[in-house]
């Protein structure tokens, strides 16, 4: 078993940054490729970002491209998202994941979940 807690939400003005962190305990996440999903109020959970195990390789999807980054540092059982010009849309609470898979990463078909922390961005 893996849990994952993240920290790091809040709330922001638009044009902000925040840095989310999710730690991992139970196990090393060095085997697993891991994911930030998020999910905001009437809608469905959606993929965000995820890296596989050496973090060499990440994937963003379209509407975080060259805002955010996911990375990763084993040694600390941790899993980072650095969002930056943020906007209102991105307001929701983001959730990481972990998963044994290495491809179909923005599936949420993840094994382990976090509870999530809460981002809202203000206009």
């Amino acid at each position: 078993q893996v849990q994952l807690v993240e920290s790091g939400g809040g709330l922001v003005q638009a044009g902000g940054s925040l840095r989310l962190s999710c730690t991992a305990s139970g196990r090393t996440i060095v085997f697993y490729t891991m994911g930030w999903f998020r999910q905001a109020p009437g809608k469905e959970r959606g993929f965000v970002a995820a890296t596989t195990w050496s973090g060499e390789t990440t994937y963003n999807a379209d509407s975080v491209k060259g805002r955010f980054t996911i990375s990763r540092d084993n040694a600390k059982n941790t899993v980072y998202l650095q969002m930056n010009n943020l906007k209102p849309e991105d307001t929701a609470v983001y959730y990481c994941a972990a998963t044994r898979r290495t491809s179909n990463l923005d599936n949420n078909e993840y094994d382990f979940w976090g509870q999530g922390t809460q981002v809202t961005v203000s206009s």
